[in-house]
């Protein structure tokens, strides 16, 4: 698991950065309904962010970091994974998420990463798209990076690069695909993904020609972006200030 359902983003509001925020419920191109939440910035940057949950879906932390992501200048819209398997609804802590993320399909959740890209463009603010993604969102972020989709970046969190999966390629695996830049950050004591799995995916951007910048936090786990992690604050902070800074150095001026 990456989060408590308690958890929140390491990050301190800002006191009137959003310009306003709604739950939303989008349509992908195979008809499938998925809910979201969307925020815009009052002072928009051109870029725009797909956030792309953990294994949960989306609830609370993902929908307090798109505010944050809108006090920063970034329009933002998280998405959910489940609309297939459990409906649009808001969901609990009961909810039973591991036999809903057994049932996702890499086409299915590119077609819902495809409807969330349309609708960040869809009002001509956003000039310069990225996704960025946890765990299971971060693996999907890499991935993204080879739908078609025109992103200025992927960004991941403890996102697995490398083993493949029936029908579910890994981002490794992919690498030739990718064709935007990208940002991965990841815990060095994370015990699900090994340094050597992180050098092997370094191995393959770079042979690819891909754009990339890997960070490890020494001594840090997998999710430590979280408010209740104090004990890796730093590597909390650093990491949302260089997600913005590559935002920043992919989004053209004006």
């Amino acid at each position: 698991m990456c989060f408590d359902l308690d958890s929140q983003p390491p990050i301190a509001p800002i006191a009137g950065g959003a310009l306003d925020h709604a739950d939303l419920t989008l349509r992908a191109a195979d008809g499938n309904e998925f809910a979201a939440f969307r925020t815009r910035a009052s002072q928009p940057t051109g870029a725009g962010v797909v956030i792309l949950p953990d294994v949960r879906g989306l609830y609370a932390f993902y929908e307090e970091l798109a505010l944050r992501f809108a006090e920063a200048g970034i329009d933002a819209l998280a998405i959910d994974y489940f609309g297939r398997t459990a409906g649009v609804a808001k969901r609990n802590a009961d909810f039973s998420y591991m036999e809903h993320v057994q049932q996702t399909k890499l086409p299915e959740l590119r077609a819902d990463v495809t409807a969330a890209a349309e609708e960040l463009r869809s009002d001509g603010r956003v000039k310069a798209t990225f996704t960025i993604g946890f765990c299971f969102g971060g693996r999907l972020s890499y991935s993204s990076a080879t739908f078609g989709l025109d992103l200025a970046g992927s960004i991941a969190f403890y996102g697995m690069p490398v083993g493949d999966r029936p029908g579910y390629p890994a981002p490794a695996t992919v690498a030739p695909a990718m064709a935007n830049p990208i940002l991965g950050l990841f815990g060095a004591a994370d015990q699900a993904i090994s340094p050597e799995a992180i050098a092997e995916f370094e191995a393959a951007l770079h042979a690819a020609g891909v754009q990339h910048d890997l960070v490890s936090y020494p001594g840090a786990p997998h999710s430590f972006f979280d408010r209740k992690a104090a004990d890796f604050a730093d590597a909390a902070a650093d990491s949302w200030t260089r997600s913005l800074a590559f935002i920043a150095a992919h989004t053209p001026p004006g």
